[in-house]
């Protein structure tokens, strides 16, 4: 449950961990935290979009909605396939039948989830991590499990709110998002527990702070076909 560089987060033009200029660094220094940069943080003069963990999160997210479509559209093929079978006797749908079905894509619902990835989740998680090494720097297991702890009760449900809300959004569905949370968040919430701590503590424990978002979201391969599933309901 998922971005900015070394010194701003960048999203909002807005730093939370304010430190001294770099004009005494080192030449050599300077060169490579303008280097780092490069990955999407605002320096001091101005506004810088994470743009890579963006398209990561982005397209990751489509990926796990195109899972979630395709296998929804097989099943639903299948379901009918059978009952064709049954009732004439016959082989039921032929391949080009079965192929069209699965062609049939909700792109508006792909656009919905991409857009999250690219606008929120992306930008968002990346921030969220550069706080949570800033705070707890060493990577000791004491912090680590801090880490994976405050990923679970403070990103997680943030998520799972935000995504709840922008899906309600797009389909103008605004006013029915408090019963969705209460029919559908705790849930959610709970079924992500049992993926997220194991992938939250590796993630902290081997993967680079650059690398955090890409390897998280490929994580969310799987988190975002069931999120996308839930929200086709």
């Amino acid at each position: 449950m998922d971005a900015m560089g070394s010194g701003h987060f960048g999203l909002w033009n807005w730093n939370p961990l304010p430190g001294k200029p770099n004009s005494h660094r080192p030449r050599r220094q300077r060169r490579f935290d303008s280097k780092s940069e490069s990955y999407g943080s605002a320096d001091s003069t101005g506004f810088r979009f994470p743009f890579n963990q963006a398209v990561a999160a982005g397209s990751l997210a489509l990926t796990g909605d195109t899972i979630a479509q395709l296998t929804q559209r097989w099943r639903k093929a299948e379901t009918i396939k059978k009952r064709s079978v049954l009732d004439s006797g016959g082989s039921g749908q032929d391949e080009h039948e079965l192929w069209n079905h699965l062609l049939d894509h909700d792109w508006l619902r792909a656009l919905r989830m991409a857009s999250y990835g690219f606008l929120l989740y992306g930008p968002g998680s990346y921030a969220w991590y550069k706080y949570l090494d800033h705070i707890l720097p060493k990577p000791t297991v004491k912090n680590i499990m801090v880490k994976v702890l405050l990923n679970q009760i403070v990103l997680g449900p943030s998520v799972i709110a935000v995504i709840f809300a922008w899906n309600n959004l797009w389909l103008g569905k605004l006013s029915e998002l408090p019963e969705k949370y209460r029919k559908d968040a705790l849930r959610t919430l709970l079924f992500g527990f049992r993926f997220w701590i194991p992938v939250s503590a590796l993630n902290f424990w081997v993967v680079p702070l650059q690398a955090r978002v890409g390897f998280m979201s490929t994580g969310s391969i799987f988190w975002n076909f069931f999120l996308s599933s839930a929200m086709s309901k």
